[in-house]
Formats: C-alpha cells, sequence, structure tokens
C-alpha cells in the first residue's frame, strides 16, 4: 500500500464559456499522504471547488495526471470514475445530502447498496458501527428532520467513513452550521484523523481551516502556499492577512 493517497502533476482544467477560455486550475501538483488531514482553502474563482471535483472524479483535468490510492484515474471513463468514487471515496457536503424520508442507518448504508464488487457484506451491521463511531449511537431510526445540523451532518460523516475509503473529502462541510457545532463536527474530523483517517476540507473559513495539520491556500488556479499548522492562532492570523492583501 503506497504511503501516497493524492498525487497531482500538474492538473489543469479549461472551461469555454462562449468563445472565451477560463483557466480554472493552471498547473497544480498536490501530494497528500496517508494519514493527513489538509484544508483548502481559497476565496470564490481561486479553483478551489475546481480541484475539489477533480479529486473525487466528479469531473476530469484538461491535462496533467491524477493517481489516487495508488491508481492513475485522470483517463477514465464515466463508469470505471463512478466505480472509484464507490470504493476509494467518501464525501461529506455543505448540504448533508440526506434523503428526507429514510432513516439515518439506512442513508448510511446507501453507498454499499451501490457497491458493484461483489462483496458480501452486513450492511445494517456495517452503517450501525459506522454511526456509534460519530457518536449517534442513540439515533439510528430518527429521520434526518429530527435530527439538529449538527447531528444531521454526523450522519453524513457516517455515511462517508462506511465505506472505508481511501479518502474523505468534506467541501465546505460547516457551512451550514453555527460556531458551535462547527466546532464539534471540525473537532469529529480531528478525531477520526487521528485514527488514521485521510482527510481533505475544503473550505473559505480560516478558522475551519486551522482544524488541519496543513494548510493548501489557492489564488488564481494555483497553489499558492502550502504549509503545517503549527499555531492555530498566528495561522489564522496569516491567513487573515493574505485575505487584505487579495481583496
Amino acid at each position: 500500500m503506497s504511503d501516497i493517497v493524492i498525487q497531482t502533476d500538474k492538473i489543469t482544467k479549461t472551461y469555454l464559456s462562449g468563445t472565451n477560455e477560463v483557466h480554472a486550475l493552471c498547473g497544480v501538483d498536490l501530494t497528500v499522504r496517508r494519514g493527513e488531514l489538509v484544508a483548502i482553502m481559497g476565496a470564490s474563482g481561486s479553483g478551489k471547488s475546481t480541484l475539489m471535483n477533480l479529486l473525487g472524479c466528479l469531473d476530469t483535468p484538461t491535462s496533467g495526471t491524477y493517481t489516487l490510492d495508488g491508481e492513475r484515474v485522470d483517463g477514465l471513463g464515466k463508469n470505471a470514475l463512478a466505480a472509484i468514487r464507490n470504493q476509494k471515496l467518501g464525501f461529506v457536503f455543505q448540504g448533508f445530502n440526506l434523503l428526507a424520508r429514510t432513516s439515518a442507518v439506512k442513508n448510511v448504508e446507501l453507498p454499499m447498496l451501490y457497491d458493484r464488487s461483489g462483496r458480501e457484506r452486513n450492511t445494517r451491521a456495517l452503517a450501525v458501527a459506522a454511526l456509534e463511531r460519530v457518536g449517534l449511537a442513540g439515533r439510528l431510526n430518527h429521520l434526518p428532520n429530527e435530527l439538529s445540523g449538527g447531528q444531521q451532518q454526523r450522519v453524513a460523516i457516517a455515511r462517508a467513513l462506511v465505506t472505508e475509503p481511501a479518502l474523505v473529502l468534506a467541501d465546505e462541510p460547516t457551512g451550514n452550521l453555527d460556531s458551535r457545532t462547527t466546532i464539534e463536527v471540525m473537532a469529529l474530523f480531528q478525531q477520526l484523523n487521528g485514527q488514521g483517517i485521510t482527510i481533505v476540507v475544503v473550505t473559505h473559513e480560516p478558522d475551519v481551516a486551522v482544524y488541519a495539520t496543513r494548510i493548501v491556500l489557492m489564488r488564481d488556479g494555483q497553489i499558492l502556499t502550502d504549509q503545517p499548522v503549527t499555531n492555530r492562532h498566528s495561522a489564522v492570523k496569516d491567513l487573515e492577512e493574505r485575505d487584505r492583501s487579495a481583496a
């Protein structure tokens, strides 16, 4: 098993807007090792969301290479990418993306129901274990509207973990949460990372990014800085100063 989960080499992404080319990513080199908790930051238009889509195999680069958990994925077709997403990736979104009329445990079971690998598994037992892992053992049969926003996000995190993915991608995971619940959710990510889970969080909030062990700051489709977090307070100040200078 490779120590490297994410390896991109000069990946670019160019879109056509009418007759104009929009260069969303301009030769991004990024390496994420197993067991890291990395935050990708940047203002609107910096390229962070485009990079997230590429890392999550939701889109393909215009050029460059992307290797995920030892497998080259940049040239794969839609069906192969769908299989990669199911087997190697777990997703956590800002809007939770839970089925409204489905219990917490059944929401967590969903990724396993779409597994085409042929593995025989007790999906309910695995879903229960995942919910226990995020502190929701007593909420198995609750519907999303019977849960707080923080609890709904915990269900979404359990759903991302249940397939034991190589990588969890969290896209603005605290965007719909208040400050107290944000702290609880980011503390949970830190706890899970401490258990060896590789996590990449995309956020525009410095107060969220500093929960990571490393912050990648993007601007104009490129990585501006890539630094470890050694002091949360100084990291927030540095990111805020960079935001002001970019304004």
